[in-house]
């Protein structure tokens, strides 16, 4: 499809939403800056009360009445784009996009990315250092699953993100209640009992980070290269502080985006923001993840382009093929926290928020959890207890900025015994 095609579309963009995003005030605003229509949809597989008059109601898992119910959409009123906010929304978006002859990622590829044994495998064939890995089931026997995995090693699920059931064990009993523990909670999700897929893969030790990019054409940009300071060696592994720019040396750097650039490639990803986790040690970089979105949460809000252009707007512009933006990230060094959740119970309160916020180079400090609401940390967990943004001179001011505002938080939570605290 040439260009001018493309540019004669109507200025309109389907939004693939979910109940439960941070992301869809920073999409509406970036379109309302850009003088673009927005169509919200929503995923009805887990729907809100809030949601119900939300103008698209859809199942993202099925995937043909969904694409369906877009193209008579598209067919009353045309759409230029359709941008996923979430992991859950990117396959139907492929799907739909290829029908309608909108630029996206493959289906294909969509799916490798959402994958992770698909994922592992094609980059393992293409030469992407990843760490090894074997597909079981839930149904399995752990003494033979041990009998087949090194030591230490990680429990992950095939589809869930931001490290939910993601588990390290160090032996065989710790195999075996990592695996009990995934599988209590993939029955949660589904409602069943039956068996379930996962992988056990090879712990991989390093320094952590994460990179946020644009693909055009294949080509990846990095936007942005986050430092995660603090270890990430288990038994869980809850993510805390991103930092950038990346206190690396530039050599590593050149290896990270080279590894991220080849995992793209190896998926079939092409177009569109690209998440990708990696680590660093002696033997080079690995990758971890790659995901076929931008980055999750709350933490865009601290990256800033040409200027006071956000990330939602430069995946907009993409989409579009608007162009007159430069993606070189401002000058200033920034960086989040996500705030973790200290253990299960009902939030009551968060107090020093004043002594916090006061903190030098803290700009903002959001708490999205709500209170009197249970709160469940990771595994189980899929949420945070806020974000916390800092800027600064440099890297090392913004870390400390953020480590002395966390340690003036009080969080009040009033324990309670879970259903699923058996392990």
């Amino acid at each position: 499809m040439s260009d001018d095609t493309i540019e004669s579309r109507p200025r309109r963009v389907l939004l693939l939403l979910t109940s439960r995003t941070y992301r869809a005030p920073a999409f509406l605003e970036a379109a309302g800056r850009l003088g673009v229509e927005v169509i919200k949809a929503i995923d009805m597989a887990r729907p809100l009360a809030d949601y119900w008059q939300y103008p698209l109601g859809l199942d993202y898992s099925d995937l043909a009445a969904s694409t369906q119910a877009i193209l008579d959409l598209a067919a009353q009123r045309p759409l230029a784009a359709i941008v996923p906010v979430d992991d859950s929304g990117v396959l139907l978006a492929a799907q739909a996009s290829q029908v309608l002859g909108l630029p996206y990622n493959s289906p294909q590829a969509a799916e490798a990315a959402r994958d992770k044994f698909v994922m592992r495998t094609l980059l393992s064939q293409a030469g992407v250092p990843v760490p090894t890995f074997r597909l079981f089931s839930t149904a399995d026997d752990p003494h033979s699953v041990a009998s087949q995995v090194a030591f230490p090693c990680v429990v992950k699920p095939l589809r869930l993100s931001g490290s939910r059931g993601v588990i390290r064990a160090d032996d065989e009993q710790q195999l075996a209640m990592a695996i009990g523990r995934l599988g209590r909670l993939l029955d949660s999700l589904d409602g069943t009992d039956k068996p379930h897929s996962f992988l056990v893969e090879q712990f991989i030790p390093g320094f952590e980070v994460a990179l946020e990019g644009m693909l055009d054409d294949g080509r990846l940009e990095v936007l942005a290269l986050f430092d995660k300071p603090d270890p990430l060696d288990g038994p869980f592994f809850e993510e805390t502080i991103y930092v950038t720019p990346s206190r690396l040396p530039p050599a590593d750097q050149s290896a990270l985006a080279g590894c991220a650039a080849a995992a793209a490639q190896a998926l079939g990803l092409r177009h569109g923001p690209v998440h990708a986790e990696l680590r660093l040690n002696e033997a080079g970089p690995w990758l971890i993840e790659v995901a076929g979105r931008s980055i999750g949460g709350l933490c865009s809000q601290t990256l800033r382009f040409g200027g006071d252009v956000s990330l939602e707007e430069l995946i907009l512009r993409q989409a579009l093929r608007l162009d007159g933006v430069a993606m070189q990230r401002e000058q200033r060094a920034g960086g989040v926290m996500m705030i973790p959740i200290p253990g299960p119970g009902l939030l009551r309160g968060v107090e020093g928020m004043e002594e916090a916020t006061a903190v030098p180079g803290i700009e903002e400090i959001e708490i999205t959890a709500r209170l009197n609401y249970p709160l469940t940390p990771l595994p189980e967990g899929d949420s945070y207890l806020g974000f916390i943004f800092a800027r600064g001179d440099t890297p090392d001011e913004v870390e400390a900025a953020l480590r002395a505002a966390h340690g003036r938080l009080r969080v009040e939570i009033d324990p309670y015994i879970e259903l699923h605290s058996k392990r």
